[in-house]
């Protein structure tokens, strides 16, 4: 088995932050410690230089388009991306073609992951009005949770019975993940922007249509069926300050009802779209920048429990589009981290918090089987990263199968090194194995 000793690392995990080093042997974690290393030296030693060393990033919440829409994406470009990000773990959701709402389109789907993906892997299994069937055969050990539409979506994935609900909430054996956004108050508004702008509406009216109203109103009632029914519930990609309202401050393991706030609302505010339009158009949409600092002071108090990216990547093509025909989402995967990374060099979150709610918090919500955290016995997923390496995103180093992020333009003072999955270098300066093969990631329920 294969030793490596990364070492004189800034070590950040479990609330702590010092220098220190990491012991991998083969798959796993052998020992970890801050202060020098003292022990027998493997053959392998990196010099990790004061640069950050950290858990792989897990996120719970990535469209990869595959099946049936490769053509914006797939399991392998986009698991790319999200190693170069520093992305050791994603959970993927259901809405591709088919739609993943019955067991053997899960299966399909698990076949794709493990023949493609880079990175390790878990796919949702999608809710309708009518798959109860379903639903009950999960299996919790193996499915993240259960994706419910509590909101406008495409094909038949929005859940609007009431007895549909009901029996979601009190039977789903695994946690539900809501998209909350309330479909009835997202139509009026539509219809008067229409009424007038005719078809000529502005990006900038997209937080007005997809208004904070709609995603409160929403996300108020998947509360409420959750209190109960005593349902296992994650909100997710919150993006207003009023919304937390609706959440505990209480330790996250103490918590039935919890929620995820997504890179671009904390990045971006409703100033942006002037200047990056469409291209900044997700659901929900990017909200004041009175939501956004609320959003950052919750992930500092407690009430934000996870950060994630919601990587949905479209093609330039669609997102030229006018705004009436222009799909939500974008790609994120790949500089999710150096974002919250810049966000931490401004003063706006703590590398701490960073590690806690994109690291240690997915595994400790999902109950993720070995990962997450910098333990012995724990799976090596780990991050290098270099805080001191200025460099600008342009089309050239964007690895995204769609070829275009909203983050184009930017300059970032952090960058990626290495990339580490089971205990085997997948990213180092600029080079992805895109040979490797990620494994299922396992639910210790």
């Amino acid at each position: 088995m294969k030793k490596i000793l990364i070492e004189n690392a800034f070590l950040v995990n479990e609330h702590r932050a010092a220098n220190g080093w990491v012991l991998i042997d083969g798959e796993r974690i052998a020992d970890c410690g801050y202060g020098h290393y003292t022990g027998e030296r493997p053959e392998q030693v990196i010099d990790a230089k004061e640069k950050l060393l950290m858990p792989g990033v897990i996120d719970d919440q990535v469209h990869f388009r595959e099946p049936g829409l490769t053509y914006k994406a797939d399991i392998h470009s986009e698991s790319v991306a999200a190693v170069a990000g520093g992305i050791t773990s994603f959970m993927e959701m259901p809405n591709t073609v088919p739609q993943t709402t019955t067991i053997d389109l899960w299966e399909q789907k698990c076949e794709l992951g493990a023949a493609h993906s880079v990175a390790n892997y878990a796919f949702y299994l999608g809710a309708t009005n009518d798959n109860m069937d379903q639903i009950r055969r999960i299996d919790p050990k193996r499915v993240p949770g259960l994706k419910v539409f509590m909101g406008s979506s495409t094909g038949n994935m929005l859940v609007d019975s009431a007895d549909s609900l009901a029996a979601i909430f009190s039977e789903s054996p695994v946690l539900i993940a809501t998209h909350c956004e309330d479909e009835a108050i997202i139509q009026q508004n539509l219809a008067y922007y229409k009424k007038l702008y005719g078809q000529k509406i502005d990006p900038e009216l997209h937080p007005l249509i997809r208004s904070a109203e709609a995603c409160y109103v929403s996300t108020a009632r998947a509360v409420e069926l959750a209190t109960k029914y005593d349902a296992d519930l994650h909100v997710l990609h919150l993006s207003t300050g009023r919304e937390l309202g609706l959440f505990s401050h209480a330790p996250l393991a103490e918590k039935k009802i919890t929620n995820e706030v997504c890179v671009h609302h904390l990045w971006f505010s409703d100033r942006d779209y002037r200047r990056k339009g469409n291209f900044i158009k997700w659901n929900p949409a990017i909200k004041t920048e009175d939501d956004r600092a609320a959003l950052l002071k919750g992930i500092e108090m407690g009430t934000v429990d996870v950060v994630a990216t919601d990587h949905a990547p479209h093609t330039l093509e669609e997102k030229l589009r006018p705004y009436l025909e222009c799909p939500s989402g974008g790609p994120l995967v790949q500089h999710s981290l150096v974002a919250m990374l810049e966000l931490y060099k401004r003063g706006e979150v703590t590398l701490s918090h960073i590690v806690d709610k994109m690291c240690h918090a997915p595994a400790v919500r999902y109950r993720v089987k070995d990962r997450g955290f910098i333990r012995p016995g724990y799976f090596a997923d780990l991050v290098l990263v270099d805080t001191a390496s200025r460099w600008e995103v342009e089309t050239p180093n964007i690895i995204y199968k769609c070829g275009w992020s909203p983050f184009e333009g930017e300059s970032f003072t952090t960058q990626i090194t290495h990339t580490f999955i089971g205990g085997e270098i997948v990213y180092e300066n600029g080079r992805v194995n895109t040979e490797f093969r990620g494994k299922p990631i396992e639910f210790d329920r």
